[in-house]
């Protein structure tokens, strides 16, 4: 079963790829694998990026095991382990960046792991889209997370008719930060991931938490937050050895020692 999900580590950077041929599509046992992969991510210390992808050309992931379902082997609101739907879709505690490196069809539950994320290059061929609304069920993760990404008219208009969105509109809208050639898209995202993993990890985990508990808040109450000592990844950081590590080394002129406490 471990096969379903190819796992290898790089340094500080976990690679992370659907291989269920020919769709990528995610049953339910290999949404337990993920959510295992995901979590293992998120407790080990040493990794501090993650990429996600998937094997072939063609899809990404088609999302949810329709096959599965019309079999009776998976229900809608069964259970996909921890994490929820692909191991990524509810680890709300995850406070390392996920890249999504889209190299084909994002379909369904496919485009939800996708927008789970933080990150999101695609291939030039890789498509959007979300066809729950013709197999009558709902895309929840996208239901939520669309309209924060995009124009609400443009993501209630993929949701109601299942539309396809080009890599190249996606990027027009702000939905993915690079579109690459596909024999690019693993680099870039490695890329990438080695530039995040360069930064002071304090940071980058104050970053996303700040990020979750301020979305829906106005810049005042955000700085009532960070004065009233709500952001313990922030407060973590002033009394940390890495604020003291990062002035030094560019006073010294060198590449800062990050030690991450």
């Amino acid at each position: 079963m471990s096969d379903t999900v190819l796992v290898q580590q790089s340094g500080p950077i976990l690679e992370v790829t659907l291989n269920r041929p020919k769709a990528n599509a995610i049953d339910n046992a290999t949404s337990h694998r993920l959510g295992e992969v995901f979590c293992e991510f998120r407790d080990n210390d040493d990794l501090r990026v993650a990429i996600v992808t998937g094997t072939g050309d063609k899809f990404f992931s088609a999302g949810w095991d329709l096959k599965e379902a019309a079999a009776g082997n998976a229900e809608i609101d069964g259970d996909y382990g921890p994490g929820g739907f692909a191991g990524l879709c509810e680890l709300h505690d995850l406070q390392k960046p996920v890249i999504s490196a889209v190299n084909g069809y994002a379909v369904g539950g496919g485009f939800e792991l996708a927008l789970s994320g933080d990150l999101i290059i695609a291939a030039e061929h890789a498509q959007f889209f979300l066809p729950e609304i013709k197999v009558g069920v709902v895309a929840d993760a996208a239901t939520f997370r669309l309209t924060r990404w995009i124009p609400r008219a443009v993501a209630i208009e993929m949701l109601l008719t299942g539309r396809r969105m080009s890599a190249e509109e996606a990027l027009r809208w702000g939905l993915i930060n690079r579109v690459v050639p596909l024999e690019q898209l693993m680099s870039s995202a490695r890329e990438l991931a080695s530039t995040i993993a360069e930064g002071a990890p304090l940071v980058v985990t104050a970053i996303k938490e700040i990020l979750r508990k301020t979305e829906d808040v106005s810049v005042a109450e955000c700085y009532r937050m960070m004065h009233d000592g709500e952001f313990e990844g922030y407060e973590r950081i002033k009394a940390s050895a890495d604020a003291m590590e990062g002035p030094k080394a560019f006073a010294e002129k060198r590449s800062a020692n990050w030690q991450g406490q």
